[in-house]
């Protein structure tokens, strides 16, 4: 249910909306840490539009930015007006944050600017009794503390050894050839591919998918020797290897007709624009010469400006 503006909200926006109150109240109300960072005579009111239409009604809008030691640091200002303090108020302020982050990305810049949630809170319980840390909103602080406080997990596979990569079980054969179908010719690796798929068995679907992202999308001098290979050497696949390269054969043969068709296409309308050209060209000849001969050109002259043939000459003379 959409939530309308309040009269506390409505004052609170006129209020903050003066640059100089803004400035005040940031002065006084942020961590020292941070007023030592801002240049609070940059201090800029920026729009709130970049919020999310679900979070909007229950946002103030009150986003100003900050020129800082570091470059351009966004400070932004929440008010919530409710009988109950929320919860996971944290949480929706760090959604603010990253949105506010996400549009100064796509202002042009690319690096993360500093957000700082302020929350303005004048409730009938006091003191506010739910903790404004977004980790504390978990179930278990301590684990998101150790996921969100540090580089998320990284799987390079292209800095992954293949003799690490075979030892993956299942995942291992979409591994190895997701690594090399830029740099390598899959013909070269069709022996250790089929002997993951002797040992790993995959359903029929996933093996066509990883079959025709092999020929579609990968670096393979000869398509038709890979699947031979595969079909040879991973005998329980064979069936369904003759059916994609079937398969793959009727669309070569469509695309062939179609690349053919087009081709056909485009010469007759180049065949027509140049047949139009050289028509074009006659006709300014014609009346070149009528012009000449109706002027007392000789005859001798306009035929050897205009290129026209005798039989021309004597029909526009006739």
């Amino acid at each position: 249910m959409k939530k309308t503006i309040s009269h506390h909200d409505s004052l609170f926006k006129k209020f903050l909306g003066d640059i100089t109150i803004a400035r005040d109240f940031l002065q006084i109300h942020l961590p020292e840490k941070f007023r030592q960072l801002c240049d609070f005579s940059t201090l800029t009111m920026e729009s709130g539009s970049f919020i999310e239409p679900d979070l909007r009604s229950q946002c103030s809008d009150m986003l100003y930015s900050v020129r800082t030691t570091t470059g351009v640091g966004y400070i932004y200002t929440l008010i919530e007006h409710q009988s109950r303090p929320e919860k996971l108020m944290a949480f929706r302020l760090l959604r603010y944050a990253v949105a506010a982050m996400q549009r100064h990305l796509e202002q042009g810049n690319d690096t993360l600017p500093v957000v700082i949630p302020l929350l303005f809170y004048q409730g009938n319980t006091s003191p506010y009794p739910y903790t404004t840390h977004w980790l504390d909103c978990f179930a278990d602080p301590e684990l998101a503390k150790s996921v969100y406080m540090q580089a998320f997990p990284l799987v390079d596979v292209t800095a992954i050894p293949d003799e690490e990569i075979i030892t993956h079980r299942h995942v291992a054969l979409m591994e190895l050839v997701m690594k090399h179908i830029r740099t390598r010719d899959m013909l070269e690796l069709s022996h250790e591919i089929a002997s993951l798929l002797n040992q790993w068995v995959l359903q029929p679907e996933l093996f066509r998918g990883l079959i025709c992202y092999i020929v579609e999308r990968g670096n393979t001098s000869d398509a038709k020797q890979f699947l031979h290979q595969i079909a040879e050497k991973a005998t329980d696949y064979r069936e369904v290897v003759m059916t994609i390269a079937e398969q793959l054969r009727q669309e070569g043969e469509k695309q062939g007709i179609e690349k053919g068709i087009h081709l056909g296409e485009q010469r007759g309308i180049e065949k027509g624009i140049q047949l139009g050209e050289q028509k074009g060209r006659h006709e300014a000849k014609i009346h070149m010469a009528r012009q000449f001969l109706a002027n007392g050109v000789d005859r001798a002259i306009v035929k050897m400006s205009t290129g026209l043939s005798d039989a021309e000459i004597n029909a526009l003379m006739d």
